[in-house]
Formats: structure tokens, C-alpha cells, sequence
């Protein structure tokens, strides 16, 4: 039998800088690969598998489900989806929500409850930040405020306007009788965790009433627990609701589910927001089946029996503490929000062949750690919720020993 390598070579098209390990199976916060070699998972399959891999429980809620009906379309109503819609309005605040399969499609309905919001006046301008990133598709990464990402697909979709992260006058500025809303991550996961202020959450809200336009949170890494609240942007500020939120990664701890969430803030006479998307408008084929809500159901349900949301917050100081503790000169700063850190690497880091947040990924998956690189200059740990105190201190000597391999 050929080596996976070589069968991704012939067969899978390279859209992927994958790193030469092939993993087998997992249990917890560990995987292994076929030789069965362990490896400390401190990615949890970018900020995916909340509760760990292969949770019993989700496996058994996922099989029941399985056992009785795994597709039906959306012609037809099934109980976990109506269960998990219902749950998470819980968690956000009165409004609807629509099911899709990742974080992508539900910052394409972001987008689309924007432009429908707008399409009476003809505004459809959406303003974004450099930095973010709300996915892959054409609208995903027109919105998307890294030209990495789009090179070699234009022309893009009209209408996105990049600003600076956290300033409040640019954004003000950028304002036309075209724009229709404001789309930002509280916690930009991808661009390093960058951290929203309060002030700027508060600013954006009260620019948005200001001139009637929509607030729209991509909360697809930091939302459903990862900071320590349901609400990612409720681990910065308490008193910002926004008008619009999207979610993927943690809902289902790694079964495919992506959702949106829409206000029910009344929009002039044509009712509330969350009723702008009527039937015919938009719609998925295999989003909210019931297999992947009832594998949400029960990670939400986990999350919170198990007390989880707090752990985040403790466990997260606990892990910023070690980070910040290792006081090495390849470290210039920790930025940390519950369980997701991110940690930037000095501007003289040492050369080597790769950039360096790639060459300290790879050396500690050799030296069996998983983490997740962002840009060139930043390694992201973005451990299960479940994680324990011991695991996170093995983690962090294995950076430091890591670290401690690199010659200044």
C-alpha cells in the first residue's frame, strides 16, 4: 500500500500546506499517528474539537441519531434541529437562527441578511478590518482583510472595504450612503488573536444605530465557549448585543455545523430582522440535518454540565501565565483570551528555512506538541475546554524545550 503522502500527491488537489505527519486516531486531548507515536493536541483541529477527540458522548448521541435518520432535507422538520436552533437563541438573545455546514457559509448568510437589509435603499457596502478572515468562499474573501488570500481570484465582490483593527475614526470616515453594515471578528483568530477593545465594540454598536446599519460579529473560532462565555465578545464587553452572529469550529465538536444567528430587532415596517430571509432566499442541502445537530446538542449540553465555560477562564489564565512566564527573547508578546492564546515571536527570531512561526509548529510537532501557526510570525494554542492543568503545563515545557533549540 502506497504512503498517504504519496496518495495525497496523486490524488488530493494541494490547496493545503499540510505537515508530514499522518494522524491515526485520538482520544482526549492526544493523537497518534499509524506507528503510534503520541502527540499532545494543543490545535484541537483549529479551535474545532471542543470537548477533545472522540468524546464518548458525542460518539453516542452521534450514533443514535445515526441509527434512526441521518437526512431528510430541509423540506421536512426534524427535533434536534428545532432543539439546537432554540438552544442557541438561548444563549445569544431573541432572534433566529439558520443552519449551514461551516463557518464559511455562515458568513456567506451574514452577508446576504446585509445585502437584503440594504436592497431597499441600494446600500450593499460592508466595512471589515485588516487582519480578519471570514473564510474562502468569493464573498468570504472579498470580506476578508488579507490579500494572501485573494490573489489569482479576481475580480472579487464588490462592496468590501478594509480598515484598520481598532480604529474608530477610520471607521467613521469610511462611512458612504452605500454602506450597510460593519462585519468583525471580536477575536481574529487567524490574523494572531488580536483582541477587540470594549471601546471598539461599544463604538461600532453606536456608530451602527447612528446610521442605521448592520453590526455582524464572526464569531466562527472565538464563540460557543472558546473565551470562557457563549458569547465570544461577552468576554470583552457585557453590554453590546449585535444585530447579526455566525459560528462553526466548536459547535459540534467536529462533525460538519455552521450556523448564523439573526436579531429579531424590528427593521422598519418589513418586520424584524431575523424575518428578512424568507423562503426561497437561501438554503443548503445538508445543513441542520439531524446527525450534526444532535452531535451539538450534546456538546453544548457537556459544556455547561461540566462547568466548562469556567474552566476556559481559568485554565486560560493558567496557560497565559506559563506562556508568559518562559521570558524568552524569541517571545516579544502573549496575547490570550480564555483557551485561545496566541503567541508572537520576536521580529529578530532566528532565520532558518522556514518563517518562523512554521519552523517552532513543525519542531514541535517532532517533538510531539500540535500547534497552529498564524501568518509568519505567531503560534496559536488552542486546546480542548476539557484540558487539564497537567497537560498545559507538559505543553509549555515542550514550547520552552522548543524554544530552547533555536539559537539567538
Amino acid at each position: 500500500m502506497k504512503p498517504l503522502s504519496e496518495v495525497y500527491r496523486d490524488f488530493i488537489i494541494p490547496t493545503y500546506g499540510r505537515f508530514d505527519l499522518d494522524i491515526d486516531r485520538g482520544q482526549g486531548s492526544r493523537v497518534w499517528d499509524p506507528a503510534g507515536q503520541e502527540y499532545l493536541d494543543f490545535g484541537a483541529g483549529i479551535a474545532v474539537c471542543s470537548l477533545g477527540h472522540s468524546h464518548p458522548e458525542v460518539t453516542a448521541a452521534v450514533t443514535d441519531q445515526a441509527s434512526r435518520l441521518v437526512h431528510s432535507s430541509n423540506l421536512y422538520r426534524t427535533a434536534p434541529q428545532a432543539q439546537l436552533a432554540k438552544r442557541l437563541v438561548e444563549v445569544t438573545g431573541p432572534g433566529k437562527v439558520f443552519f449551514c455546514n461551516s463557518g464559511a457559509e455562515a458568513n456567506e448568510g451574514l452577508i446576504k441578511v446585509a445585502r437584503r437589509f440594504g436592497s431597499e435603499t441600494g446600500r450593499f457596502g460592508i466595512l471589515t478590518f485588516d487582519g480578519s478572515f471570514h473564510g474562502r468562499t468569493m464573498a468570504c474573501i472579498s470580506a476578508t482583510g488579507q490579500e494572501k488570500v485573494k490573489k489569482g481570484f479576481g475580480p472579487l465582490l464588490e462592496g468590501f472595504r478594509h480598515l484598520p483593527f481598532g480604529d474608530l475614526e477610520a471607521v467613521r470616515e469610511a462611512i458612504d450612503d452605500q454602506t450597510v453594515a460593519i462585519l468583525v471578528e471580536p477575536i481574529q483568530g487567524e490574523g494572531g488573536i488580536h483582541i477587540a477593545t470594549p471601546e471598539f465594540l461599544k463604538g461600532l454598536r453606536e456608530i451602527c444605530d447612528q446610521h442605521r446599519l448592520l453590526l455582524l460579529f464572526d464569531e466562527v473560532q472565538c464563540g460557543l465557549g472558546r473565551t470562557g462565555d457563549w458569547c465570544g465578545w461577552h468576554s470583552i464587553v457585557s453590554d453590546v448585543q449585535p444585530d447579526a452572529v455566525s459560528w462553526a469550529k466548536g459547535i459540534a465538536n467536529g462533525f460538519p455545523l455552521g450556523s448564523f444567528w439573526v436579531s429579531n430587532r424590528v427593521a422598519d415596517v418589513r418586520g424584524p430582522l431575523c424575518d428578512l430571509l424568507g423562503p426561497g432566499s437561501h438554503g443548503t442541502t445538508y445543513g441542520g440535518n439531524p446527525v450534526a445537530c444532535a452531535a451539538a446538542l450534546k456538546v453544548l449540553e457537556i459544556i455547561e454540565r461540566d462547568g466548562l465555560l469556567l474552566a476556559a477562564r481559568e485554565l486560560g489564565h493558567v496557560l497565559t501565565e506559563k506562556l508568559c512566564g518562559l521570558s524568552s527573547p524569541l517571545i516579544s508578546e502573549v496575547r490570550s483570551i480564555g483557551l485561545m492564546s496566541g503567541v508572537q515571536l520576536a521580529s529578530d527570531f532566528p532565520k532558518t528555512e522556514r518563517v518562523p512561526s512554521l519552523e517552532v509548529v513543525v519542531r514541535c510537532m517532532q517533538g510531539g506538541l500540535l500547534l497552529i501557526p498564524s501568518g509568519e510570525q505567531v503560534v496559536r494554542f488552542l486546546p480542548p475546554l476539557n484540558i487539564t492543568r497537567s497537560e498545559i503545563e507538559e505543553a509549555v515545557e515542550k514550547f520552552a524545550c522548543v524554544l530552547q533549540s533555536f539559537t539567538p
